[in-house]
């Protein structure tokens, strides 16, 4: 019998943009983690199987198929208490709220996932120039 000391780390709002990738931390402090003893379960709103580390090993058999060869984690990182997750090839419906339960954590650790778009290429803005009666519009992008 071992008395572990657990504390979760928590974090509120993570912004990316569609198409790239993001990190999603979930992190555990213990003194003594037996990685057979923990199961980590990450799910987006609620419902949602993103992903499950199973008595240290990686489970996707019920992940759900929104996620399927877009999220992975860190198996060298998990006996170092980090169970976070990357998710690849950012979607609209990723945006979010995901939390990663972790066995013998109370609470779990949420996350606000919030997905931007593809910032647009700025338009040229016509510089008026005077000269008598006549304008010259000089383009340039800012």
């Amino acid at each position: 019998r071992c008395f572990c000391v657990i504390s979760v780390s928590l974090q509120d709002t993570v912004e990316a943009v569609i198409g790239g990738s993001v990190i999603l931390p979930c992190s555990l402090s213990a003194q003594d983690l037996k990685l057979q003893d923990i199961n980590v379960h990450w799910r987006q709103n609620g419902s949602k199987i993103v992903y499950d580390i199973v008595k240290g090993e990686d489970s996707v058999a019920l992940q759900d198929s929104e996620f399927k060869n877009r999220a992975e984690t860190f198996p060298d990182e998990y006996l170092r208490g980090n169970f976070s997750i990357k998710l690849n090839y950012l979607q609209h419906t990723d945006a979010g709220t995901y939390s990663c339960y972790i066995t013998h954590s109370y609470e779990p650790k949420t996350v606000q996932l919030i997905i931007n778009g593809v910032t647009p290429t700025p338009k040229p803005k016509p510089t008026p120039k005077l000269e008598g009666n006549i304008v010259h519009l000089r383009y340039s992008s800012t």
